[in-house]
């Protein structure tokens, strides 16, 4: 095929992304309009299961953990686009200006909980498959569309399940997390850390008598206080620290607190580990009685399914002359009009279901619609146009890989 038909196809693929703009659009609002934190993902994995069987999936199935994945092709090639289904809770729903789950499309924009992070990605990653089926421009790829769940308390505990319970074996992936429809090269790491302290528990009538927990936590507070400012200093992309809970523990309001519990949240730049993390949680603890570990995580899915999660995951960057970047460059060009430039490029400061895929070394790279700084935020909203960029995007990688 010469250069001249393949332009022809692609094009025609993309008018047909627009054609269906209206029913894209109201599949994205449908899912907004589900509650779906985690581990309460049944009512929009239903949903997403419904769309691909109307949409004439090949194949359609919701795993043990409660993912969903539909197949289009059996090509030798295999491409596989994720998002996640579950969001983050809504606990200031009184002082959103739209109601969080209304789906509400107004001034260009759609708003609600998971507008952004991420159904509108969902919805164009399901259309773009069956589109790219439709239009007979497989081209010997199989399309994997995978929708998640519990990503935003396990993140890449999901994509681990399907990979190992599916055996799917992508030769690329596409996450298709928030980037106001650049390119993300990338992401940092994280580890998530407890530090605890030890006491006696004595009436608080006879404090005495007891050694108060919680009085053996300030040292560690103002070592991490100095540790965050250290990373904070360093030249982007850095590491940063959060201390984002603390908590004690007694045996009544009247008792003297007998553990008391600090949460910590490591944001991890490239070159950074988790050894690097061991030494600074030990030189954190050096010389005081406090313990510390890796802050693991028991959840339950919605099938029932018990997840173990362990928060530690390296940072990962894909480099921009590999082939899948390449496509995705070649991909943005044919939706644009112009091949990206240093500023359609970003990597990302959070993590994602990425950790799944790089690590067992599938070459792996994003893009999606919103603006991520407006994930978990209140009146979170979505441009629907990006909505349907995206998925004129996701049908031109489809094509061209």
């Amino acid at each position: 095929m010469n250069e001249a038909e393949k332009h022809k196809q692609i094009k025609a693929l993309i008018e047909s992304v627009d054609q269906h703009r209206e029913e894209i659009l109201s599949f994205a609002q449908d899912l907004v309009r589900i509650r779906s934190y985690p581990g309460d993902e049944e009512a929009a994995v239903r949903c997403v299961e419904a769309m691909m069987q109307r949409l004439e999936y090949d194949e359609v199935w919701v795993d043990g953990m409660g993912n969903i994945i539909g197949r289009v092709g059996e090509g030798p090639r295999v491409l596989m686009f994720d998002s996640h289904l579950d969001t983050v809770e809504v606990n200031d729903a009184d002082e959103w200006t739209v109601e969080p789950f209304s789906g509400l499309m107004r001034d260009g924009m759609l708003y609600g909980r998971g507008s952004v992070d991420m159904k509108s990605a969902a919805a164009a990653s399901v259309y773009a498959a069956a589109l790219a089926k439709r239009a007979g421009v497989l081209n010997g790829v199989t399309v994997y569309v995978s929708c998640s769940v519990m990503e935003e308390d396990c993140d890449g505990e999901n994509l681990k399940y399907v990979f190992e319970q599916s055996r799917i074996r992508p030769e690329a992936v596409v996450i298709c997390e928030p980037s106001s429809n650049r390119i993300a090269l990338g992401h940092k790491g994280k580890a998530q850390m407890v530090v605890n302290t030890r006491g006696v528990s004595a009436h608080g009538a006879a404090p005495e008598r007891g050694e108060n927990a919680v009085y053996r936590i300030p040292e560690i507070i103002a070592r991490v206080e100095r540790l965050a400012g250290r990373l904070l200093e360093q030249e982007e992309p850095r590491g940063t620290l959060v201390l984002s809970r603390i908590s004690s523990v007694s045996e009544s309001l009247n008792a003297v607190p007998y553990e008391c519990e600090i949460y910590l949240d490591r944001r991890l730049a490239l070159g950074e580990d988790e050894q690097t993390v061991t030494q600074e949680m030990r030189d954190l603890v050096d010389g005081t009685e406090a313990e510390w570990r890796f802050g693991t995580l028991h959840r339950r899915s919605w099938t029932g399914h018990e997840v173990v999660y362990e928060p530690v995951h390296a940072p990962w960057r894909i480099e921009p002359d590999h082939p899948l970047a390449q496509t995705c460059s070649a991909g943005y060009d044919a939706v644009y009009g112009r091949p990206p430039s240093d500023r359609d490029y970003t990597f990302w400061n959070f993590s994602t279901n990425a950790v799944a895929s790089t690590a067992r070394g599938i070459p792996t790279i994003g893009f999606g619609p919103g603006d991520p700084e407006l994930a978990h935020m209140r009146d979170e909203h979505c441009p629907v146009d990006q909505i349907i960029e995206a998925c004129r995007f996701y049908a031109a990688v489809i094509y061209l890989s």
